[in-house]
């Protein structure tokens, strides 16, 4: 687990096909732009600021609950569908990138269609490629929604509360083997509670729990998440939420709660971006375009190296720009990311059988 793959996270709340809710796109798009910037700066105090991994798993979660009134087979189709070009359209060029440079894949290369296991790569293109653990944790969460949803409705709160058990039993009972299995099944385990929390606040469930009782059981999982980060330390050589999977889900399971409780609670909007349209529709943009974001972002990081080597070469941009800055990086890959979205968003709107278009 690198210290730079964790944080990231599409979006894997696909929008939703109706209306929008605008309190859940912004903690979205605030999520994709966390993970950018804890991809650059590698902030170790980033997912105590912000869990986006924890906030996007459960807004999936929560979409998956609603499309889950369709029989399930089209469902899971329709979340593949709309998931699964943009991953072969960001594939075929980093695939033919590792070949290029020498990489020659095995059996495994079939995950490079479906990853239902991590995808294989070369060394070389690793901060690349490493981020796709996301995705193919996303493919089993909706392989396994279905059947989570009917646990959940037989016992709803028991469930929600269960569903630390995992996260619990590899902490405490077994160590999971240090391969791609055991890779697959920590990330389960991290984020079940915030799959399972979507479940909750779509079903009406959340809403029904007072806040007598869910707020200090929150910050008795963020005590607890904080303190393993931080006694772990010498185990894990940081406190990074992201290299610790324990705190991690008692960090996301007590942040998200809030988050979502308060939205499902008190009705809390996010009525701020409606009264600035550029900020609006930057948004909405963001979560139009939220797995190309997640996946063309850190090739826009990497490239954003030679191209500011190239910058020191010409004495002007060398006397004038903060050319080692790592602020200038971050603004470099911004702008890289923008072109990325108008050379493949469209991808995103041919999967979700929409015209397509350079913006949404």
């Amino acid at each position: 687990m690198g210290a730079h793959r964790k944080g990231a996270g599409p979006a894997a709340g696909l929008p939703a096909a109706g209306g929008r809710d605008r309190y859940f796109d912004a903690l979205r798009a605030l999520a994709l732009v966390r993970v950018v910037a804890y991809h650059a700066f590698g902030w170790p105090w980033a997912g105590l600021v912000l869990p986006s991994m924890g906030i996007m798993f459960g807004l999936a979660g929560t979409l998956m609950a609603g499309s889950l009134r369709r029989p399930a087979p089209t469902v899971i189709r329709s979340r593949l569908r709309r998931l699964l070009p943009p991953y072969w359209f960001w594939g075929l060029f980093v695939v033919a990138a590792m070949l290029v440079h020498g990489w020659m894949p095995g059996w495994r290369i079939v995950y490079w269609v479906v990853p239902l296991g991590d995808p294989p790569g070369d060394a070389w293109a690793e901060q690349v490629w490493e981020i796709l653990w996301y995705l193919r944790t996303y493919v089993w969460f909706v392989l396994l929604s279905p059947l989570l949803l009917r646990l959940f409705r037989l016992a709803p709160v028991p469930v929600l509360l269960l569903s630390l058990a995992p996260a619990l039993v590899l902490r405490f009972a077994w160590q999971p083997p240090e391969d791609r299995l055991g890779s697959a099944l920590t990330d389960l385990a991290t984020y079940l509670f915030c799959w399972i929390l979507g479940f909750a606040h779509h079903e009406g469930v959340l809403r029904r729990l007072r806040p007598g009782a869910v707020v200090p059981l929150c910050v008795a999982a963020l005590a607890c998440g904080g303190w393993y980060a931080f006694a772990d330390r010498a185990a894990y050589g940081t406190y990074d939420l992201d290299e610790n999977p324990f705190a991690q889900a008692l960090w996301s399971a007590g942040a998200v709660t809030l988050l979502m409780h308060a939205k499902a609670r008190l009705g809390t909007g996010c009525a701020g971006p409606a009264r600035f349209p550029r900020l609006d529709r930057l948004v909405t943009v963001f979560n139009a375009r939220a797995v190309t974001i997640y996946l063309w972002h850190e090739i826009a990081l990497v490239l954003a190296v030679p191209l500011i080597d190239l910058c020191w070469r010409v004495p002007a941009f060398e006397a004038y720009l903060p050319l080692g800055s790592q602020w200038f990086l971050f603004g470099v890959g911004w702008v890289l990311i923008v072109v990325f979205v108008l050379l493949a968003g469209w991808v995103e709107d041919v999967a979700a059988r929409r015209r397509p278009r350079l913006l949404p």
